[in-house]
């Protein structure tokens, strides 16, 4: 039974720990149309590990690569890390850090269709809220020497692995 229930909460967590999902230039999508400032889009963003980054574009038109600091500064399509040519090209980002994208279309990158996204390397979490203090004139619980019923050991496990895997997740 207890086997069960962790295999469940961690099918749970599976699903909270879903990314979400960024279309890349919002409605105008990946496009040299429109001077979409692609520098603007990334930085309203905050982006997380597990997060979708979803380029839509003609492919007619339009590739997305995915390359080096160097390579996109200079907007040198050379040599890429990876190459995309759908128009309905889905990455997932599985690593913190800078990653670097732009259209290899002669002329595109120069012309701004190029994107860094950020996922920050330490991101601060909130601080925990304290403690509940007992009022005063409230007398405080009974002490039990550090002993909990053999009914809750379990549970408060699985409490603490819950409260672990949504630190990780969030």
């Amino acid at each position: 039974m207890g086997v069960l229930m962790l295999l469940m909460m961690a099918a749970a967590m599976g699903k909270l720990c879903d990314g979400a999902l960024y279309k890349v230039g919002d409605s105008a999508g990946w496009t040299t149309i429109g001077n979409v400032d692609y520098k603007q889009w990334a930085a309203t963003k905050t982006f997380k590990l597990g997060d979708v980054i979803l380029f839509q574009y003609n492919a007619q038109f339009h590739n997305v690569m995915r390359v080096t600091h160097a390579e996109f500064r200079a907007c040198n399509t050379s040599s890429p890390k990876a190459t995309y040519t759908t128009g309905n090209d889905s990455i997932t980002l599985t690593n913190r850090g800078h990653h670097f994208f732009f259209c290899g279309v002669p002329g595109h990158c120069q012309a701004g269709q190029k994107v860094d996204i950020n996922i920050l390397r330490n991101v601060s979490k909130p601080a925990p809220s304290p403690l509940a203090v007992p009022a005063p004139g409230v007398p405080a619980p009974a002490p039990n020497n550090g002993h909990l019923p053999r009914s809750l050991k379990g549970s408060f496990a699985k409490l603490g692995l819950l409260t672990a895997v949504l630190a990780v997740c969030f």
